[in-house]
């Protein structure tokens, strides 16, 4: 799957979550999905936090395939900036 089907199945959940931060899926040369509030979008923009994967571990992680605590443990994520913004996230997504 692409980034722009999994930036539009999150747009979905985002739409009516109440999220109020911003933060960047970042797939490397895959290309970037970008959170801001309850918008999507797969243009580059600086966020509250970034969230650095590969597109299929980004993938699994939204269909509930992959926790995002182990995924992070097991460094298949790393994480940039706020930390609080992720959890948050993770919330939202899970």
């Amino acid at each position: 799957m692409g980034v722009q089907e999994i930036a539009d199945k999150i747009r979905s959940r985002v739409a009516s979550a109440g999220f109020e931060h911003s933060v960047k899926f970042d797939t490397g040369s895959d290309g970037v999905i970008v959170i801001d509030g309850a918008t999507v979008s797969t243009n580059d923009a600086p966020t509250d936090c970034t969230i650095k994967l590969s597109l299929d571990d980004l993938d699994s992680l939204i269909a509930g395939d992959l926790n995002p605590t182990m995924a992070f443990m097991a460094g298949k994520l790393k994480v940039e900036g706020d930390m609080t913004v992720a959890m948050a996230l993770s919330q939202l997504l899970g």
